[in-house]
């Protein structure tokens, strides 16, 4: 009898602690104001602009410190500033600051929580001329007004609280966690098709051409390499889809 009144009281305790969890994400439930999409978000733009500026130097230590060669830096700031003056990102409080890293080995470009926008020497270097550095550049300032870093804590969050409640109430919280990393998963590879669309759009407001980009996609497949994750498996759709993606993105903005 103890044992089942123990068991019934697991169950309510796992119950109530899902029910927090929805409750928590539905007030959180807003709508991006640059995107209209409806989000779950948990912070301040004002604590995205921090959690940015603090993590930046992290970032830029992990990637060897930044590229000392000032002129390339400031080609990467004119671009960058480019972009931001001749879309709604000027009108937006977020701080943007652009930051060429010195890592020669590395392809990569990404974009914290705020504005802070970094791209590696490595990818700098494979680059054939502006609009595709504007078209690296778009796309990570696509996933800070997308606000997807701070959506991806909140829904982290979220999926966190109610393994903990499957957990006490049925010991499912491995399958539960299992289910909402699957769920993380997809809703990452919908940002980046999402700042695909941004960046083509910025392309496309700054007078750049934006089937550069289609370029920078077939650059990054190459770096890549036949080692590559499934897509399933991987917060990036694979590139052949993000190509069709900004085909679509380039008729509907006209470009």
């Amino acid at each position: 009898m103890a044992s089942r009144r123990s068991w019934k009281i697991r169950i309510f305790i796992g119950l109530a602690i899902v029910a927090f969890a929805f409750f928590k994400k539905c007030a959180n439930t807003e709508e991006n104001p640059y995107t209209g999409k409806e989000q779950t978000i948990s912070m301040s733009t004002e604590k995205e602009i921090a959690i940015g500026l603090q993590s930046a130097p992290q970032m830029i230590d992990q990637y060897g410190g930044l590229y000392q060669d000032k002129s390339r830096q400031d080609y990467v700031d004119m671009v960058g500033a480019k972009l931001i003056n001749n879309s709604m990102a000027k009108n937006t409080p977020y701080q943007y600051e652009f930051h060429l890293l010195s890592d020669s080995e590395t392809v990569n470009a990404f974009a914290l929580p705020g504005g802070q926008i970094f791209i590696t020497q490595a990818l700098f270097s494979q680059l054939s001329n502006e609009d595709q550095l504007a078209g690296v550049l778009g796309h990570e300032i696509g996933h800070v007004l997308g606000r997807h870093s701070a959506e991806r804590i909140a829904e982290t969050e979220f999926w966190q609280t109610v393994s903990q409640g499957a957990s006490v109430g049925a010991d499912a919280g491995g399958l539960v966690a299992g289910i909402g990393q699957n769920v993380l998963l997809g809703n990452g590879r919908g940002d980046e098709l999402e700042s695909d669309d941004l960046g083509v759009k910025f392309m496309i407001d700054a007078g750049y051409n934006p089937r550069e980009m289609i370029e920078v996609m077939r650059i990054l497949k190459a770096a890549a390499g036949p080692n590559r994750l499934p897509e399933f498996k991987s917060t990036h759709p694979d590139p052949e889809n993000r190509i069709e993606k900004i085909e679509e993105a380039i008729e509907k903005y006209g470009g």
